[in-house]
């Protein structure tokens, strides 16, 4: 009880601050928008992470899916941009994690994200579970004909290659 009321002390007489507007705060909280957002949509969990992405955070997000209850595990992945020398052995490792958690199906956009796809294959995955597009398009028209009730699917790129738009027709 010393402590929070030591703690209460200073942000009330050193930083001017309440405890009443630190709860509010707390209470009012959100994340940004596009980042590890769970949406529920006809029997299909989407795994909106299309805000940004670099090779840790592909990571964390492949093994954040392969936690998750579902029947089948799907990666859609998109290019990591602004890697210079090293995007190519970034995307190939992404590609490794991908088999190295069990996903089921992955889906490809992109050119860096053939990597992910090459990886894939050379550690085994079965060829027939890898879907590689060049355009977001085209890679809805493939997950409105893959995907199937109680399916997790994440979606992750960098920003810059517009993955919203494929959650947004996933969602419609």
């Amino acid at each position: 009880m010393f402590i929070i009321l030591c703690a209460q002390f200073q942000l009330e007489k050193i930083y001017g601050i309440s405890i009443d507007k630190v709860k509010e705060g707390i209470q009012k909280f959100e994340l940004s928008k596009n980042r590890m957002e769970i949406i529920n949509k006809n029997g299909i969990t989407i795994i909106n992470d299309c805000y940004n992405a670099n090779f840790d955070s592909m990571k964390a997000s492949i093994g954040s899916l392969a936690k998750m209850e579902g029947k089948r595990k799907i990666a859609v992945l998109g290019d990591m941009l602004e890697l210079g020398d090293y995007s190519k052995s970034l995307h190939y490792n992404v590609g490794l994690e991908v088999v190295k958690n069990n996903i089921d199906v992955l889906v490809t956009v992109g050119t860096e994200a053939k990597n992910i796809a090459n990886a894939a294959k050379a550690e085994g995955m079965n060829s027939d579970d890898i879907h590689e597009f060049e355009n977001n398009k085209d890679a809805v028209n493939a997950l409105k004909s893959i995907l199937s009730d109680g399916d997790v699917v994440l979606i992750k790129a960098s920003n810059g290659m517009k993955f919203i738009e494929i959650v947004n027709e996933l969602k419609s």
